[in-house]
């Protein structure tokens, strides 16, 4: 996977990494990926959420053994 941009919202509650998310976005061309690290539980739901909504497609995501959530989202 070519990761274009990586987000680093470790530590932030909701919705500050979708927030963070949106930003980062803007600065990206469309079909470039996103790949964001989260611990916020709530942040599964809400970047799939986020990125549905927005017309961007969610590539993957996953959950480590130490609580750290990442995601790839790429541009639409």
């Amino acid at each position: 996977m070519n990761v274009t941009k990586v987000l680093d919202a470790k530590g932030l509650a909701c919705p500050m990494p979708v927030v963070r998310a949106r930003k980062t976005m803007k600065e990206m061309e469309t079909g470039e990926i996103l790949e964001i690290f989260t611990t916020d539980k709530g942040s599964v739901a809400d970047l799939t959420a986020w990125a549905k909504s927005s017309g961007h497609e969610m590539v993957d995501q996953k959950e480590e053994d130490t609580g750290v959530f990442t995601f790839w989202i790429k541009k639409g």
